[in-house]
C-alpha cells in the first residue's frame, strides 16, 4: 500500500468514525491539541484549589465566591476594552500570555506572604477566575473558527481534547503532590499556557486557508463592532436569546454549587491530602469517561436527538441523582452525581451550548459571550453560595431538604435547555437581532 493510499485510508477512517472531513482534519487536530493543553494546565491546579475549601466554613467560601464575581466583572470589562483596541488574531494569544505571567508572578510572590491563609484564599479566587475565562475565550475562538454545520460535528470532538487534557492534568498533583508545592504547579501551568500562543496563530491561518470560513467573521479593528467596554453587557440585556443562554448557565451554576457544597461537607472528615487524592482521582475517572463520550457519542446524539434533548438530558439525570441523595446521603452517591454532572457537561452540555453561539453576531460572540461565561457564571456562584450558606448555616437545613431544592432547580434547568435547543433548530423562533452578521445568514448567502 502506497503512502498516498494509506493517507486516504486514514482520512476515510477518521471521516467515518468522527465525521471529520478531509479539509477540516488539520484545524480540528490543532483545536483538539489547544483544548488539551488548556485543560491540562487548569487541572494541574484544580484539585489543589478544591482541597483548600474543606478547611473553610460555608460562609467563608460564599464570601470568596462574591470576590470572584467582582474580579470577573473587572476581567470581562478589561477584555471588552481590549477587543475594541487590538486585532482579533492577537487577542487570544495575549489573554493566555497574561495568565501565564500571572502564575509566574504568584510563584515569585508566594514567599513574601507571611499568612498562609491569605495566599491560599488569593490562590483559590484567582484559579477560579482563570477556570472560566480561559475556556470562554477558547470557545469564542472556536465558534469564530468553525461555522454552524461544522460545529455540530466537530465541537464534541474538540471537547474530547479538553477531556484528554483533564485526564493528564490531575494525574500530576495526584502522583507527585508529595514533591510538588503550589508554586511549582503554577510554573507547570504557566509553561503549558505559553505553548498555546503559537497554536492560536496557526488555527487562525487554517481558518482562512483550509476551512475557508473567512465570511464567518471579520477583522475586529476594522469592523462595526459596538464600541465601549460595556457593549457586551448591553447586548446581553437586550437580546432574548442571550438572556435564555444566561438563564441556562445560571441554573447550571446553581446545581453545580449545591453539589459542590454537599461534596465539601461530606469530605470534611478526610485529611487535606486524602481530599486532594480523592478529587484528583475523580477528575481522572470523569475525563476518561468524557473523552470516550465526546469523541464517539455526543456528536451523534446531537445529530440524532437534536440539541433540545441533548441540553436537557444531563439536568434530568442530575434531578434523579439529587433525589437519590436526599434519601441515601453518602460520599459515594455525591461522587457519582459529580461524575455525571461533570462528564455530562464536558462531553455534551458544554459543546452543545457552545453551538448556540454560532447563531449570534460577531459582536455578541466576542463581547456578550464572556459576560455570560464569566460574569453571569460568577454572579451565579455568588448568589448560589449565599443561598446555600443561608439554607445550611442560617436556617440549619440538612442534606435532605437541600437535595430536594437542588432537584427542583435541575428540573427547571432541563426545561430551559429544551427551549434553547428548539430555538437552535428553528432559528426564526429566536432572533439574534442582526441577521446579516449572523453565521447562519452568512452561510446561506455563500451557499
Amino acid at each position: 500500500m502506497t503512502s498516498q493510499t494509506r493517507k486516504l485510508s486514514i482520512s476515510g477512517l477518521l471521516n467515518t468514525l468522527s465525521q471529520v472531513k478531509s479539509n477540516e482534519q488539520t484545524a480540528t487536530l490543532a483545536a483538539f491539541i489547544m483544548a488539551f493543553i488548556l485543560m491540562a494546565a487548569y487541572f494541574v491546579l484544580r484539585p489543589v484549589r478544591d482541597a483548600l475549601a474543606s478547611d473553610w466554613s460555608d460562609s467563608e467560601v460564599s464570601f470568596l465566591w462574591n470576590m470572584q464575581f467582582v474580579i470577573s466583572l473587572v476581567i470581562v470589562s478589561a477584555y471588552g476594552f481590549a477587543i475594541d483596541k487590538l486585532k482579533f488574531k492577537y487577542i487570544v494569544p495575549t489573554v493566555y500570555s497574561l495568565f501565564a505571567g500571572s502564575f509566574i508572578a504568584f510563584y515569585l510572590l508566594m514567599p513574601l506572604f507571611s499568612s498562609a491563609v491569605l495566599i491560599e484564599k488569593a490562590f483559590y479566587v484567582w484559579v477560579s477566575a482563570f477556570s472560566l475565562f480561559h475556556i470562554s475565550v477558547f470557545w469564542s475562538f472556536m465558534s469564530d473558527t468553525f461555522n454552524q454545520k461544522q460545529s455540530t460535528r466537530l465541537f464534541p470532538i474538540i471537547a474530547a481534547g479538553a477531556s484528554a487534557g483533564a485526564i493528564i492534568g490531575p494525574s500530576i498533583p495526584s502522583l507527585f503532590g508529595s514533591v510538588l508545592d503550589e508554586g511549582q504547579l503554577m510554573l507547570i501551568a504557566a509553561s503549558a499556557l505559553m505553548l498555546v500562543v503559537p497554536l492560536t496563530l496557526y488555527i487562525y491561518r487554517l481558518k482562512h486557508k483550509q476551512l475557508h470560513n473567512t465570511h464567518h467573521s471579520f477583522d475586529v479593528t476594522t469592523s462595526s463592532l459596538s464600541q465601549g467596554w460595556a457593549s457586551g453587557f448591553k447586548s446581553l440585556v437586550s437580546n432574548p436569546k442571550l438572556l435564555g443562554i444566561a438563564a441556562f448557565i445560571l441554573l447550571y451554576v446553581f446545581i453545580g454549587s449545591f453539589i459542590y457544597f454537599e461534596q465539601k461537607q461530606l469530605l470534611a472528615p478526610y485529611s487535606r491530602a486524602e481530599r486532594t487524592q480523592i478529587l484528583a482521582s475523580i477528575d481522572w475517572f470523569v475525563n476518561v469517561l468524557t473523552f470516550v463520550m465526546a469523541f464517539f457519542v455526543s456528536g451523534r446524539l446531537v445529530k440524532k436527538a437534536g440539541l433540545g434533548v441533548s441540553l436537557a438530558l444531563v439536568p434530568l439525570l442530575l434531578m434523579a441523582g439529587l433525589l437519590i441523595l436526599a434519601f441515601a446521603p453518602s460520599v459515594m452517591v455525591i461522587l457519582v452525581i459529580q461524575i455525571v454532572r461533570r462528564a455530562g457537561n464536558y462531553s455534551l452540555t458544554r459543546p452543545a451550548r457552545e453551538m448556540l453561539f454560532t447563531q449570534v453576531t460577531v459582536d455578541e460572540r466576542f463581547k456578550a459571550k464572556p459576560v455570560i461565561d464569566v460574569a453571569v457564571y460568577r454572579g451565579g456562584d455568588a448568589l448560589s453560595g449565599m443561598l446555600f450558606a443561608g439554607l445550611t448555616d442560617g436556617l440549619g437545613l440538612g442534606l435532605f431538604a437541600v437535595s430536594l431544592v437542588g432537584a427542583s432547580i435541575a428540573s427547571l434547568w432541563a426545561f430551559f435547555g429544551f427551549l434553547l435547543g428548539r430555538g437552535y433548530a428553528n432559528p426564526h423562533l429566536s432572533k439574534t437581532g442582526n441577521a446579516e452578521l449572523s453565521p447562519l445568514a452568512a452561510s446561506r448567502s455563500n451557499a
